[in-house]
């Protein structure tokens, strides 16, 4: 059990001291501007609204009590991004043990236009999850988040080169089994 004092919704901690207000503000301030891309990100990977809100919630308790041993503060947004692509990892391998895939659908217009947008949706998310997870994780790092390719090596621990590289084969994969499947 961690010696920190747990979140409070508001933010800060219970029994916040002068040491933890440092490490509650800043990732109170990081996930406030960063948490909603980062469910979406997990979202993307996991298909599951609940179980990437879960995940992205554990990244942000990770940064917490390592906030201490963080050197430079710059460091913990592509800390957290490594730590969400993790959890998704983790999570993907406890389900190909049996766990079911839930889907989570935004609502839409009409019903029929739905059910297309759904199927194409699907579509594209299935053939996204049949890629090997470093092409996957670098296709929505580049598309989804919209990162530039020195963030997506930072978070992936890769070089640019690898990135470019990376993202160039997952879209000729991805453009491959979606023209094999019409």
């Amino acid at each position: 059990m961690s010696s920190r004092p747990p979140l409070t919704p508001g933010g800060g901690s219970v029994g916040d001291t002068d040491a933890d207000s440092g490490a509650t503000g800043g990732v109170t301030a990081l996930y406030q501007a960063h948490a909603v891309g980062l469910i979406r990100l997990a979202i993307v990977m996991l298909g599951d609204r609940g179980a990437a809100e879960d995940v992205v919630q554990d990244a942000f308790l990770g940064l917490y009590r390592h906030w201490d041993r963080l050197t430079d503060p710059s460091g913990a947004l592509p800390y957290v991004r490594s730590s969400v692509l993790n959890g998704c990892r983790t999570a993907l391998r406890r389900r190909a043990r049996g766990h079911p895939v839930t889907m989570y659908q935004a609502p839409s217009g009409s019903a029929e236009a739905a059910v297309l947008s759904r199927e194409e949706r699907q579509e594209v998310m299935r053939a996204v999850r049949q890629l090997p997870h470093r092409q996957r994780e670098a296709l929505v790092l580049r598309f989804y988040l919209d990162l530039p390719d020195s963030e997506i090596a930072a978070t992936l621990k890769i070089t640019r080169g690898t990135v470019s590289s990376t993202v160039s084969r997952a879209v000729a994969t991805l453009a491959r089994q979606l023209q094999e499947r019409q």
